[in-house]
């Protein structure tokens, strides 16, 4: 039978993606044109981005095609490689593809003129007014600062080393946990806890897994179709869910990742079950020390996260034109999630050139449908792409199939790698 909820899709989908598709062919023109126009020059003034996030990335590829000369971005990145979490919880249950989830930064900018880029890698200690200072004591100068420093999470939504080698141990040393448990508890029900429960299943469908969730609904950012879907897929997968419950963890051992092992819950009636791996799945913080330290003003008493206006510039006691924050870390009243953050870059960059010209900033981000949309992974066979439309009206596509490593060479590509030619793979 044919699914409408195809067609309602592609009837909300089809004006942002011609306007995305129209949007991005005159962006390549336009970028042809920069790559001949665009001179390196000595000391030229930064465009700072601090964090290679996803939305980070998006934000200095933007800038690599637009920066007038004289101009330049420079991305402060702690880490080795881009951190591809969105198939960590994959690559933490299944063995033979966690160096995939590390991506180069060598081409990022690949294609665009040169001097036009720099990439400082270091830990930001602080920032103070025109300058990021990193704990070696370097200073990278800014004229203005963009901040994507994302959230962080417990293991395996975030990892907590910063180099390739050590984060692929960590995934391995968690794999073979997984392998050696016999029954896992994971405690939260968003998407890690969802997707790593049906993976755990279905892998490994002798194990005993239980999902433990302390609302009536998982998922709760998102409607209630989506809940009653992933619940049908992990109930005929043979995984137990128990919604409506905040157990205590009594850990029993001690392990080299950050999830609490071998452990005992307490559930609310009083009962206490034991299992051999209990990983926990909630917890996410906005990454802003670095700015917390510097303008404590803007940061939301609320949610934590980085004020910002509508264009994006971060707001406090005053407003800081000149700093931005986007991504994750921004209380932009977007969904956290990687299209939003592609969408805000562009808020951004488009900000930051008006002001380079002395110009009024006029790009307003606007959270769109599409960016909430989630392909939500319900093991190793099975998939579903969500959608609400602002009317409250919510369209799912289950689809089966798939593959082992989720796609991840289609990002490779992305970034201007090839998984198959990387030296390192």
């Amino acid at each position: 039978m044919f699914n409408t909820d195809i067609l309602r899709l592609l009837l909300a989908a089809l004006p942002l993606i011609t306007r995305f598709a129209l949007t991005r062919v005159l962006q390549k023109i336009h970028a042809v044109h920069h790559s001949y126009v665009y001179r390196s020059v000595p000391n030229p003034k930064n465009v700072v981005v601090v964090g290679g996030s996803f939305a980070g990335i998006c934000l200095v590829r933007r800038l690599a095609e637009t920066l007038p000369t004289g101009w330049r971005v420079v991305l402060v990145e702690r880490n080795s490689h881009i951190h591809y979490v969105f198939n960590f919880p994959r690559f933490s249950v299944i063995k033979g593809h966690e160096q995939k989830a590390f991506i180069p930064y060598d081409r990022v900018v690949r294609g665009r003129p040169e001097g036009v880029f720099k990439r400082v890698r270091g830990r930001v200690e602080r920032v103070e007014e025109g300058a990021v200072v990193l704990e070696t004591g370097e200073r990278v100068e800014w004229e203005y600062l963009a901040v994507a420093t994302g959230c962080s999470q417990p293991f395996p939504a975030r990892l907590g080393t910063t180099e390739k080698e050590e984060g692929c141990e960590e995934l391995r040393a968690f794999q073979d946990r997984v392998t050696a448990a016999g029954s896992v508890a994971l405690v939260g029900g968003g998407a890690v806890g969802v997707e790593m429960a049906a993976d755990i299943k279905s892998y490994f469908p002798e194990k005993r897994v239980v999902l433990v969730h302390s609302r009536e609904q998982l998922l709760p950012r998102f409607g209630k179709r989506l809940h009653e879907h992933a619940l049908k897929v992990l109930t005929e997968l043979g995984a137990e869910v128990r919604l409506g419950e905040r157990p205590t963890v009594e850990k029993k051992d001690d392990n080299v990742v950050d999830a609490a092992g071998q452990s005992t819950l307490r559930f609310k009636n009083g009962t206490e079950e034991g299992f051999h791996l209990v990983v926990p799945c909630t917890g996410q913080r906005a990454n802003v020390d670095i700015i917390e330290s510097f303008i404590p003003d803007a940061i939301s008493k609320t949610t934590g996260e980085i004020k910002v206006d509508d264009k994006l510039q971060v707001t406090g006691d005053k407003p800081y034109p000149n700093i931005f924050a986007l991504g994750d870390v921004a209380e932009s009243g977007g969904p956290k999630m990687g299209r939003a953050g592609a969408f805000q870059a562009e808020i951004v960059c488009q900000n930051i050139i008006s002001r380079i010209h002395d110009q009024e900033p006029g790009a307003i981000y606007r959270p769109n449908e599409a960016e909430g949309a989630i392909k939500l992974t319900l093991g190793q066979d099975e998939h579903c792409m969500y959608m609400q439309m602002s009317n409250g009206q919510e369209l799912l596509l289950p689809h089966k199939g798939g593959n082992d490593e989720l796609d991840v060479r289609r990002f490779w590509r992305e970034f201007g790698v090839d998984v198959d030619k990387d030296s390192e793979l």
